[in-house]
């Protein structure tokens, strides 16, 4: 951590056009970064304290047009803020997909305890407790997939999308051999 209270990330290009996705039409503001350049932001960013902000400096051995170097800062910050609004609905798709299976998952634990006590009437003895106990585990088994979404599934993505927020924010800084 600098003594500004910014991390730094340090990452060093031939030319700007390298940060940038190369086969992605879209206007400069809108492009996607390479996918290495990415990998490499994110992989830091991640080893990073979660206190402070961070600073991208992007270290260039040839000088960018100066319209592309006064948007860098603008398109980098675009790009992580576009990839963090896609997490939220990962999220959001995630946790839907949550209630609907903890719904589905608790109507078929109860209709698996029901069976079991009709096969109280149908059956007899050790029949009706295989039979009672094999419901009760298929039910709960049924449980397992809500149960794994509410416990584990939503908070690595939650973590990655307040990642992509705080990289929306950073500040980019591009050093060229003149400066």
């Amino acid at each position: 951590m600098s003594a500004t209270g910014q991390h730094r990330i340090e990452l060093r290009l031939r030319e700007l056009a390298q940060l940038f996705n190369v086969m992605d039409p879209s206007p400069f503001y809108d492009r996607d970064l390479d996918a290495a350049a990415e990998e490499f932001i994110v992989s830091w960013a991640h080893e990073l304290s979660r206190e402070g902000e961070i600073e991208l400096v992007i270290h260039l051995a040839t000088v960018p047009p100066p319209e592309r170097a006064a948007g860098t800062e603008d398109a980098v910050q675009h790009y992580f803020a576009n990839r963090a609004e896609m997490k939220g609905r990962e999220l959001r798709q995630l946790l839907r997909r949550g209630r609907i299976s903890l719904f589905i998952g608790v109507a078929f634990l109860g209709a698996c305890f029901a069976l079991g006590v009709l096969s109280q009437r149908l059956f007899s003895g050790a029949w009706h407790e295989f039979i009672e106990t094999g419901l009760q585990i298929v039910g709960w088994v049924a449980m397992w997939r809500p149960l794994e979404i509410f416990l584990y599934d939503w908070w690595p993505i939650r973590n990655d999308r307040r990642l992509l927020e705080r990289l929306a924010r950073m500040r980019v800084t591009l050093l060229t051999p003149a400066t």
